[in-house]
């Protein structure tokens, strides 16, 4: 029996792999789009809203077909539009007048992958038959940080060797292993988190729980805590360092990544001997320590440190809140994750866009819309006393 669901944790690691290497390769061509194809930049960042949107709503709708298709049909349908889209991505542009709408069409595939995998890893691992569950969430949620440290590592060597021309190699590299992820896929036992058939919680009887939305806001928060900071670190990086944007982007959003990853890695690893409730306050503390690091002291190089204390930060944050909420709502199931998966990428969005907001109205002042976003740790931290009135550690 541990031999057969070793062989699932360790699929739907990969699984989170893969959904690093869809969201975080294809920013890397941005500007190859846009010299190779005359695309807009307008049009270019357009390719971020629509990725992120089509996860939200993969997210809103996947409780409802989830259960009737089965784990292990939908976990094999996202790999392969993971698969297609990106193999898509190497051929689409070529064929249409306007190589754009190739691009586009691409992402779109591809993202209902992303959103499907994202929807259905967090339950395969939840319903594995563990000693440590939370461990194993934290360690699972590790292999997407390692994902984006690797294309980002990966890519930039490939590219530095082989010429960012030859991009569509790379992207086909990166298509086996979703592929190869799929098959594994096929094989692999599949535990359900119900026992005997039963059926888990509809959405009207979570709504009806208090607990619920308490456990969603710590799911925005937990994303926009992460966001809010993640998607400037490469800026922080280059301001800090007088680097090239390709330094930049190895010294800030790689380190963030990387010190995220040991956070869950820590947790995954020792987390029988670690309190989560105690780790998820003291990580939070931390978060708004590296926030008020980032916002108010002046020198780019304290910024650039207080980018990385962040990824650590909020490293428990979003698996950890996965955890409490399988053991505070029994038989949430399916649409559980779903509604919880649906919070997060809220957060991810709103909270790089209200830093950006916020920085804008202060002429651009970063230091300002951070210290705007400190509002979802700080909420975090509130959300997780208030906690223990409403479900149990």
């Amino acid at each position: 029996m541990k031999k057969k669901y070793k062989s699932t944790m360790y699929a739907c690691f990969i699984g989170y792999i893969v959904q690093a290497i869809v969201n975080n390769f294809v920013p890397l061509l941005f500007v190859t789009f846009q010299n190779s194809y005359q695309i807009p930049l307008s049009k270019i960042t357009l390719l971020i809203t629509i990725n992120f949107l089509i996860q939200l709503i993969i997210d809103l709708v996947s409780a409802g077909f989830i259960d009737r298709l089965g784990y292990r049909f939908s976990v094999i349908l996202a790999h392969i539009c993971s698969a297609v889209g990106l193999i898509a991505l190497t051929i689409l542009p070529e064929l249409f007048a306007d190589p754009y709408t190739g691009i586009l069409v691409a992402v779109a595939v591809y993202a209902v992958g992303g959103g499907l995998i994202e929807v259905l890893i967090s339950p395969i691992i939840e319903a594995c038959p563990t000693d440590h569950k939370e461990s194993a969430m934290s360690l699972l949620h590790s292999f997407y940080c390692w994902g984006h440290v690797g294309v980002v590592l990966i890519s930039t060597i490939f590219f530095t060797i082989a010429g960012i021309a030859n991009w569509k190699i790379l992207t086909l590299i990166w298509a086996i292993v979703p592929v190869a992820n799929m098959i594994l896929f096929t094989r692999v036992p599949i535990y359900s988190l119900n026992e005997d058939g039963e059926q888990g919680l509809n959405l009207k009887e979570l709504f009806a729980k208090k607990v619920f939305w308490l456990l969603m806001l710590m799911m925005l928060c937990a994303g926009a805590s992460e966001q809010a900071v993640s998607q400037w670190a490469s800026t922080f990086a280059e301001k800090g360092l007088g680097v090239s944007k390709t330094i930049g982007d190895l010294a800030g959003p790689m380190s963030f990544a990387f010190l995220m990853g040991i956070s869950r890695l820590i947790y995954g690893t020792y987390g029988e001997r670690i309190n989560l409730e105690k780790f998820m306050k003291f990580s939070t503390v931390l978060c708004i320590v590296s926030y008020l690091c980032i916002a108010f002291v002046p020198n780019p190089v304290a910024g650039l440190i207080g980018c990385a204390v962040c990824g650590f930060s909020v490293g428990i944050m979003w698996p950890g809140t996965f955890s409490k909420a399988s053991a505070a709502i029994q038989k949430g199931g399916t649409a559980m994750f779903a509604m919880l998966a649906l919070a997060g990428d809220v957060g991810c969005s709103g909270g790089p866009t209200l830093a950006g907001f916020v920085s804008s109205a202060f002429g651009n002042n970063l230091h300002v819309g951070i210290c705007a976003a400190l509002v979802f740790p700080v909420l975090m931290l509130c959300s997780l006393y208030a906690k223990n009135r409403t479900m149990a550690p």
